[in-house]
């Protein structure tokens, strides 16, 4: 049983048809799949990647309409990272974000890489880093048909960042639970703080890592909408995944038990501080149910709700899946 890195990240949003528009006009990611939220299906559930969102790609999004706005503060997933080729790319997204006017850092060292943090719409917190130096677990492949040129594209996932009241509660999580690999720390950009952990997984680099900053000045967060919901690890197949089920159940964490997702089967669990982790299968992968060349342009549902199909279109807002 091994994480394999990171799968997916999936986060809130009050305005589908805004956040379409930021994550595929401006970030030039992909709509692979337009969907509802198998827990509300009066609401859109969107996922955005590289080509055909390969696991490690993958940035989510549950509408909640009527979400107010993210308070900052401890036990949250405080920051998602995305790759970028090279540092040359960074420099291209401060003009990209200059030119959309969204609001974005300087380009500073985070953990050995050259970064840059910059918010969505809605106050996401989000940061590019460069893989010029980075190796480990691959990127995927930016899609051709993206806005932005496929040489500065995002290609996944980078560090996800946790802000939590007691390092000492989430760190053995990671490690002895996970078996993620301390890999060693960085200053916190907040002077007099603990410095920043960082875990690694799988075959290491920044799609497998996890950066764990303790923080005793913040209140607990009060998500809303752009905070994070979930993050997602990968795993290999569904035997490994029953096989984490037992683990998880050993370490005395209640959990969801075993989900099937449809594109992929997941277990979820909260953490010793509360953020809540998903282990996620690797397949079967967004390409089931719709071809290549077409994912994301029609509402899919999986088979256990297709024969609702007409009900729950009825209670969607179209949104417009042409890229401008």
């Amino acid at each position: 049983m091994l994480i394999k890195g990171l799968h997916h990240v999936s986060a809130l949003t009050a305005h589908a048809d805004q956040n379409y528009r930021f994550y595929t006009d401006v970030m030039g990611l992909r709509l692979i799949k337009k969907t509802v939220n198998q827990d509300d299906v009066s609401v859109y559930h969107l996922f955005y990647g590289d080509e055909k969102g390969n696991p490690g790609t993958e940035l989510t999004f549950f509408e909640i309409p009527m979400a107010g706005r993210t308070r900052e503060g401890v036990n949250s997933i405080s920051a998602t990272s995305l790759r970028v080729p090279n540092d040359a790319a960074l420099k291209y997204w401060v003009q990209r974000f200059d030119e959309y006017e969204v609001p974005h850092g300087e380009i500073v060292e985070r953990g050995g890489r050259a970064t840059l943090a910059f918010t969505d719409f809605e106050g996401m917190r989000l940061i590019l880093v460069s893989d010029e130096h980075n190796s480990g677990v691959a990127g995927g492949k930016p899609w051709d048909q993206s806005p932005v040129p496929v040489e500065y594209g995002i290609v996944g996932l980078g560090p996800i960042h946790l802000t939590v009241r007691d390092a000492s509660l989430t760190a053995p999580v990671l490690t002895d639970l996970l078996g993620f690999r301390a890999k060693g720390s960085y200053p916190a950009f907040t002077p007099g703080q603990p410095e920043v952990l960082v875990f690694e997984s799988g075959e290491g680099g920044s799609g497998s890592e996890v950066h764990l900053e303790e923080r005793n000045d913040l209140e607990q967060e009060r998500p809303g909408r752009g905070s994070v919901h979930h993050v997602a690890f990968r795993v290999d197949n569904e035997e490994e995944l029953r096989q984490w089920v037992d683990r998880v159940h050993q370490f005395q964490f209640p959990s969801s038990g075993f989900v099937d997702r449809f594109y992929f089967r997941s277990l979820y669990f909260r953490e010793a501080n509360g953020i809540l982790f998903e282990l996620a299968t690797d397949g079967p992968g967004f390409d089931t149910d719709e071809d290549f060349a077409t994912l994301g342009e029609s509402l899919a549902l999986p088979p256990f709700l297709e024969g609702r199909r007409a009900e729950i279109e009825a209670n969607l807002k179209p949104l417009d899946t042409m890229l401008r």
